[in-house]
This record gives C-alpha cells, sequence and structure tokens, in this order.
C-alpha cells in the first residue's frame, strides 16, 4: 500500500493555490493538509504541521520562499517544490535543495512529472528510515541475546551439535562450510557470508575470504618473506592469512603492529 503524501501549498495569489489545490486533488496518495498565503504563515504551518511536501511560492511578499527556506533550514525542510513565474530562479531553487520547481503557467504533465520525483525521493526516505529502525533493532535484540554456545549441523539423517568453543577452524567448500572441530570435522549447508552473520561471535575471525579461525585456538603467528603471515593452531594446522584480514587479526589479538 502506498504511504499519503502529506502536501502543504504556499502561494500569496488565490488562484494559484486554487490550481495547486485542484491539480492534487487529483492524486489519489496525496492530502493536502493546508494552504498558506504568506512566508510567515509558511514558516508556521511547517514547523507545527511537518508536511512530507511543500508546493513553495518564490515570489511572495515580506517573506518569499527563500527566505522561507533559510528560516526553517535547509537540513528540516521538508521535500520542497518551488513554484515560480520567473525562469531566472531556477538556479537559486536547485541551489535551496528543491526536489524540482515549477515555471507559472505550468500544464499537468509537467505537475505531475515534479510529483513523480517527489515521489521517488520520498520512497528512498522512507526505505533508509526504515533501514535504519531495522539495525536498531537488530542490534538492541543481539546486545540482550545470550551468547550462542553452540552450532546445528544436519548429516546424514542426524543433527548434530557443534560446540562454538571446540571449533578450531572453518573453511568454505562452493556453497558450503567445512567446520574443523579437533579430529572432526561437519559440513554445514551454509556460505561463509551466512555462517559469519549467523555466529556475530566474538571469538572468530575471518583471516581470508575462504577461511575463518577461533582466536582461542590459535597458538601463533609467523611472518615468512615477503611480509606474508601464518597462523598456526594449536593442533599444529598452519593457516595462511590474506593482506586485507591481517590487520583485523592484529586487533583480535592485541598485538602491536610493529611484532609483525
Amino acid at each position: 500500500m502506498t504511504a499519503t503524501i502529506r502536501a502543504l501549498v504556499v502561494d500569496d495569489q488565490p488562484m494559484a493555490r486554487d490550481r495547486l489545490v485542484s491539480l492534487l486533488g487529483g492524486e489519489p496518495d496525496v492530502e493536502v493538509i493546508g494552504t498558506c498565503a504568506a512566508g510567515a504563515e509558511a514558516v508556521a504551518s511547517i514547523r507545527a504541521a511537518r508536511p512530507d511536501l511543500v508546493f513553495l511560492d518564490m515570489q511572495m511578499p515580506e517573506l518569499d520562499g527563500l527566505a522561507v527556506v533559510e528560516t526553517i533550514g535547509v537540513e528540516r525542510m521538508p521535500l520542497t517544490i518551488f513554484v515560480t513565474a520567473y525562469d531566472e530562479y531556477a538556479v537559486r531553487a536547485f541551489e535551496a535543495q528543491a526536489i524540482d520547481y515549477l515555471l507559472k503557467p505550468f500544464a499537468r504533465p509537467r505537475f505531475q512529472q515534479a510529483l513523480e520525483r517527489a515521489r521517488r525521493q520520498l520512497e528512498r526516505q522512507r526505505r533508509a528510515a526504515l533501514s535504519e529502525q531495522l539495525l536498531s533493532v537488530v542490534s538492541a535484540l543481539r546486545g540482550h541475546a545470550a551468547p550462542r554456545r553452540r552450532i546445528m549441523v544436519k548429516s546424514s539423517g542426524r543433527i548434530v551439535f557443534v560446540d562454538l568453543d571446540g571449533i578450531d577452524w572453518a573453511e568454505a567448500e562452493g556453497n558450503y562450510v567445512r567446520l574443523h572441530a579437533g579430529a572432526e570435522s561437519h559440513v554445514l549447508r551454509q556460505t561463509m557470508a551466512e555462517l559469519l552473520a549467523a555466529l556475530n561471535d566474538e571469538r572468530f575471525v575471518r583471516i581470508h575470504r575462504s577461511r575463518l579461525v577461533n582466536v582461542a585456538r590459535i597458538d601463533e603467528l609467523r611472518v615468512h618473506g615477503g611480509g606474508e603471515c601464518d597462523v598456526v593452531l594449536r593442533t599444529g594446522v598452519r593457516l595462511g592469512v590474506s593482506r586485507s584480514a591481517r590487520e583485523t587479526l592484529q586487533r583480535r589479538l592485541a598485538t602491536p603492529p610493529s611484532a609483525l
């Protein structure tokens, strides 16, 4: 369902206001929440009603359209479509970060073009706001969730629960991941990226595009020619560290960069 666009019409000429209200009345997703005949009235309405979209006349006595924007503040202005009878105001309109401008007299197709641009911009803003809200909820839930202790692996009609502390390292095998836990290994039907997202666990660090290790299972780091670096696990397994992952590994191990 399309969200309703709450629009405010600001113009000191009654006929111009009526024309915009009439055009907006033909748009099912738009609600005209008010009209204003002066700049000061517009400032008060914008602050009180917080519309999504403003059709703002640029030439008004005492407080013109640009002064309205300056009074409210560009960063706090709703999406704005300037309305002007003079073409030279177009550049100033876009300098004020208007989504579009309408040059009087304008036809319905040009009005609808400007309104469609506003629709697209509002949709992008709403999606961004929803994404931010979702990320906040996820972060809050993760902060209150109990640490994960085991991971479930389906194998040959069985379900095996593998302790995270017992996992030494993992490697990608196409769209699967092989978990190495001591002398045992288990194939997990997830990609490496999906596993990392599911774990969200400080115990593990990615040392290569196709490998991650349990930090607690690292026994030593070894540097060899050309600045290459390997980790040696307690099991004796030696794994290469990619250059892009080296800095992250250093931070996780709290090892001074000069030591490597």
